[in-house]
């Protein structure tokens, strides 16, 4: 810490203005230095008093005092101000009437009770002294300059090596008492910071439960609203909405989904920023920088679409960290609410976001043109429960940042000057080339099964992306074809069979909304993926909307980007799905029956029977009597709960001890995950469901790939993925 920083540092620690010590503070001070000039110049007739130095003193007492009836005087400078009046009235004015008295006894007993005081009032030692020593020099300077030369040669009456004794030791105590009051109730309100945490945490988990559930209903609700009015990419409806109304009833249903998402997403925040403790290491998987931010990006609940096109992510040499990809996620969110908060009312408003590579440690800065961090502000943003400048917030998210990236081995620091905006950086450790290696074999390994011999057809003008998009597919030995416009494209797809379309968004001849919809017309089901770049940014969410584009990802390309799109993407295409799920049974368990229409309208179009019950118990009374391939289970529920039904499962010796389990819950933290581990639940998955993940797990959980009791949390599976492709999958299903 650089001396400058620690000297605000000490101005700040020893700068506590309450209502409590105004009130005391200058009551105290005015009344005292006006009635002891009449004490000691008429009762007691000491040798020295002044009136005029006395009643200066009064009126900065006084001018503390109009702070509480105006809270506005002086602004940040009271602070200043108030140093001032403790300067002045403690240690300067006691030693002028001490020296100009000629070190008289009374005086020699003030010396030590102002020292006591002062420290009461600054418990800083640093900027004690500071306050100390100014007063005092400035009360020697202004004795010299007043004094006549008789006062100048007097000599002291009294020991002076004694009394110093006893002046450093009453420093050195009063501090060592001060520091020991304020230690006692720093621990004090830890505790009661703790149990307020914690009850607050309780608090914004049972809101959060009840909360999801009428969220989302309206989710779901707005959801078969365009499955009735818009067209299926498959096959045009007799009925469906066209032109002007289609237009209008799509932008209302965005506008109510977009406020859907974000109150989702700001239950998600509150919870996450509440949940105290650190991350379990043992959990922790590689990640990649760029597809933990992009995905950040796209989720994130922006108020508007203004607020969206404030985000730009600056292309740069990516890296891989290890961690918690949600938790990271988390942290982002943050830093955006808190840069958007700032940039409400500024059009020309932009975050910008970039990699840093070099030196010792891997960087994420985060940099925003805002009005910049006042320096006294700045050194206390990240300290838990400290809020300035937003009505409402909590004080918990950057202290919930700097927890996490602790927990991953760095840490977050700031930067900011007052009218020139703020960079917020996030370090991470470099991990060894033989865990990043490790990460891109895991990656491989976990799709080879799947994508291996699959046929992709790759379109797009740009030579260096496809090749970049070319040798990330290499190793898992999957047949690709590449094209440079729509037509070429369009002709491959009509005379070959292709399992996969993988198409920049601005391809030539034929764009790729109209190359979609000629595919969709001669019948063919292939799932069509977008990539966007430099040149195309972001209408690729519109656009799938529009089109029935299945996913989309930026580029260049990230590995596990790229293979977990193409993953879902054959999941969750028409014939995967029907060849997965199609003559299955489901049982569903919710204490909510809207809850299970969800469920069951999500399969009712897939061949799949379904069976319901309302708790565990009942749960397992039907898997006595019925033959079930999987079993979908809210985890709080009466009766019997996701937990303890699942350990009753798993503990039996039934034939129908080893049926799959996915676990539905409106609250999930990393001590449910655990629980849910322990319990034998192969999957969980946050309330309101996703309707593409919730295919593709419900597919994969009956094809035998996510093995009893094993929750998968390592890798870009375990994330939901954005809700910009669930439209598309209901369309899919629509027909």
């Amino acid at each position: 810490m650089g001396i400058s920083k620690y000297i605000r540092t000490a101005f700040s620690n020893g700068t506590k203005i309450s209502r409590f010590n105004i009130i005391y503070a200058s009551l105290i001070g005015a009344s005292s230095h006006f009635i002891l000039f009449f004490v000691y110049k008429y009762i007691f007739k000491l040798h020295w008093e002044n009136l005029p130095f006395r009643l200066v003193g009064v009126l900065l007492c006084i001018g503390s005092i109009y702070r509480l009836k105006n809270p506005d005087f002086l602004g940040k400078y009271f602070r200043y101000y108030w140093h001032l009046m403790l300067v002045y009235v403690l240690p300067f004015i006691i030693t002028l009437f001490t020296l100009k008295n000629n070190f008289e006894e009374p005086w020699l007993y003030w010396e030590i009770f102002m020292v006591f005081v002062l420290i009461s009032f600054v418990p800083d030692w640093l900027m004690f002294l500071i306050d100390l020593v100014a007063g005092i020099f400035a009360a020697i300077v202004v004795f010299l300059l007043l004094a006549p030369v008789k006062e100048l040669l007097a000599t002291p009456s009294f020991d002076v090596g004694m009394y110093c004794i006893v002046i450093g030791f009453s420093i050195v105590a009063g501090y060592l008492f001060n520091y020991s009051n304020l230690q006692g109730l720093r621990a004090e309100e830890q505790e009661k910071a703790s149990e307020k945490y914690a009850a607050l945490e309780a608090l914004a988990g049972g809101i959060a439960h009840e909360m999801r559930n009428p969220l989302g209903q309206i989710r779901h609700s707005l959801d078969e609203i365009l499955q009735e009015v818009l067209p299926s990419r498959y096959e045009a409806r007799e009925g469906a909405l066209n032109g002007g109304d289609l237009i209008d009833v799509r932008k209302r249903v965005s506008q109510a989904q977009a406020a859907v998402n974000r109150g989702l997403h700001i239950i998600d925040m509150t919870l996450e920023n509440f949940r105290g403790g650190d991350l379990l290491r043992h959990d922790f998987a590689s990640f990649s920088i760029a597809a933990a931010t992009r995905k950040a990006i796209d989720e994130y609940g922006y108020a508007s679409e203004e607020e969206r096109r404030k985000i730009h992510l600056q292309e740069g040499e990516e890296f891989i960290f290890r961690g918690d990809e949600n938790s990271y996620m988390f942290v982002i969110y943050n830093l955006f609410l808190n840069g958007l908060h700032v940039l409400r009312d500024q059009p020309d408003g932009r975050i910008d976001i970039l990699f840093e590579t070099e030196g010792e440690r891997n960087r994420v800065i985060v940099r925003d043109n805002g009005p910049g961090i006042p320096p006294l502000i700045l050194e206390r943003i990240f300290d838990p429960f400290f809020t300035s400048g937003k009505k409402g917030g909590s004080g918990l998210g950057l202290a919930f940042c700097r927890r996490v990236m602790r927990s991953f081995g760095g840490d977050i620091t700031c930067m900011s000057e007052v009218g020139r905006g703020a960079e917020f950086t996030l370090s991470f450790p470099k991990l060894d080339r033989e865990l990043i290696d490790e990460f891109e074999s895991r990656l491989y390994a976990r799709y080879k099964p799947l994508l291996s011999g699959k046929s992709l057809l790759l379109a797009g003008t740009d030579i260096g992306y496809r090749s970049a998009i070319r040798r990330q597919l290499a190793p898992l030995g999957m047949k690709i074809r590449e094209v440079a416009d729509g037509a070429s494209l369009l002709h491959l797809v009509s005379t070959t069979k292709s399992d996969l379309v993988l198409a920049e968004i601005g391809l030539p001849v034929i764009d790729l909304p109209e190359l979609v919809s000629k595919i969709a017309a001669q019948g063919k089901e292939t799932p069509v993926v977008a990539y966007a770049t430099g040149k195309h940014p972001s209408v690729v969410k519109e656009m799938e909307e529009d089109s029935g584009i299945d996913a989309h990802i930026s580029m260049p390309p990230v590995l596990s980007e790229l293979l977990q799109v193409l993953k879902v993407s054959l999941e969750t295409s028409r014939e995967a799905l029907r060849e997965s799920l199609a003559g299955k049974t489901v049982l569903v368990v919710d204490d909510l029956d809207f809850n299970r229409r969800v469920i069951k309208s999500m399969l009712s179009r897939l061949d799949v029977t379904i069976i319901e019950a309302s708790n565990g118990l009942q749960a397992i009374e039907v898997l006595e009597g019925h033959r079930c391939d999987l079993l979908v289970m809210d985890l709080k529920m009466p009766v019997l709960d996701g937990f303890a039904s699942a350990r009753r499962i798993r503990g039996s010796e039934t034939g129908y001890r080893n049926i799959p389990i996915l676990g539905l819950s409106g609250n999930l933290d990393n001590k449910a995950m655990q629980q849910a581990r322990l319990s034998g639940i192969n999957e969980c998955m946050m309330k309101p469901v996703k309707l593409k993940l919730f295919l593709q797990n419900v597919g994969s959980m009956l094809k035998g790939e996510k093995k009893s009791g094993a929750l998968a949390s390592d890798g870009p599976d375990s994330r939901e993925d954005s809700a910009d492709a669930e439209h598309n999958a209901v369309q899919a299903l629509g027909s």
